[in-house]
């Protein structure tokens, strides 16, 4: 499988399964930085090869065998971004840049042997899961998107879903990270933004930003 079939594929899996996200074409095609033409092209040959299913003008699906293919290069993939972060002590957007090479050139065996080296993570360092050799993954029911939390309520920052440099580095800034606990103060609806109090700080996020933020209210 080639390195871009196996980059479209996960793209799709990953916008499936993601609140705030959706696997149109169009969505896919942006995120790639590829045309909308180019992605019918690529969603039509995948469908002819029981990947995945293809409707004119409806979201793109995986089958089993597509997820299947999908899990295990997201397992690689986020494999190696423990172990640069870990071990390497690489940033959170330098352990996604190198991974993205890595991922493609690692074989099951050692992807294994990465996974046993780790003890077994069920979590990356974005605290997003790690499938398991079998292609389960661990999902956690009472994580939310920032955006859908309630005004006055505690939670704790569980996952931090984004691939962008200068998102990380305001994080890094403002010790939005794992674990981090905050109350939401406002919510601002009609201007799409929510104020935060993290660390004795206030801050002002927008939507784009609060999609990316996953918490689990603190009970």
């Amino acid at each position: 499988m080639s390195i871009a079939t196996e980059n479209f594929i996960k793209k799709v899996y990953q916008y499936e399964i993601n609140e705030g996200f959706d696997s149109k074409p169009g969505s896919v095609a942006k995120s790639l930085g590829i045309s909308n033409a180019a992605v019918t092209d690529i969603a039509r040959k995948l469908a002819k090869k029981n990947l995945l299913i293809y409707e004119k003008y409806r979201e793109l699906k995986l089958t089993d065998e597509g997820k299947k293919l999908a899990l295990n290069v997201i397992r690689k993939h986020r494999l190696w971004e423990t172990f640069l972060h870990k071990i390497l002590n690489l940033s959170l957007h330098e352990i996604h840049r190198e991974a993205e090479l890595l991922e493609h050139q690692t074989s099951d065996f050692l992807a294994n042997k990465i996974s046993q080296f780790l003890d077994n993570p069920l979590f990356d360092p974005h605290g997003d899961p790690i499938p398991t050799v079998k292609g389960e993954v661990s999902f956690d029911d009472e994580n939310i998107i920032l955006t859908r939390t309630k005004e006055g309520t505690h939670y704790i920052i569980t996952r931090l879903l984004s691939l962008d440099k200068e998102l990380f580095e305001f994080c890094n800034t403002n010790k939005i990270k794992i674990g981090s606990r905050l109350t939401v103060k406002k919510l601002l609806s009609d201007n799409e933004m929510i104020e935060i109090e993290l660390e004795s700080t206030k801050l002002l996020l927008n939507k784009d930003f609060t999609n990316k933020i996953y918490v689990k209210e603190i009970i």
